[in-house]
């Protein structure tokens, strides 16, 4: 599988942003997709998951409830909606992606197979 992260940017806190991950290879609906993100000094965090097609999703305590991962199958993408961005937010968001992956292991990004190069997600205050 090759994933392919886009949609970071620059903006203001407050503001929203759909980060996308693009599959190729094998399609999302056998795949459990993740977010990870690395801000600068930090280690990689989970972020959002998109379990096995889509039939449960999970999310970081930090970012629940103002972000949203969803899955379009005609696309073999799987998006992340971020609202209410706030500066700690800024990092480095990468796409995991695995076939097998076992649910205790969904937040570790070392657990998934494959791993897309990241998109830069800078928010100001």
């Amino acid at each position: 599988v090759q994933l392919q992260a886009s949609g970071g940017g620059l903006v203001q806190a407050g503001d929203s942003l759909r980060l996308s991950c693009a599959a190729s290879g094998r399609t999302i609906s056998r795949q459990t997709i993740a977010w990870f993100r690395q801000a600068p000094g930090k280690e990689r965090e989970f972020v959002a998951a998109f379990w096995r097609g889509g039939s449960r999703t999970y999310y970081a305590d930090s970012v629940k409830g103002r972000f949203t991962i969803s899955g379009d199958n005609a696309k073999n993408t799987v998006d992340l909606v971020m609202n209410s961005l706030t500066p700690e937010d800024t990092a480095v968001y990468y796409c995991a992606a695995d076939s097998s992956i076992i649910l205790s292991s969904v937040r570790e990004s070392q657990s998934y197979a494959y791993l897309g190069q990241g998109t830069l997600v800078t928010v100001s205050s």
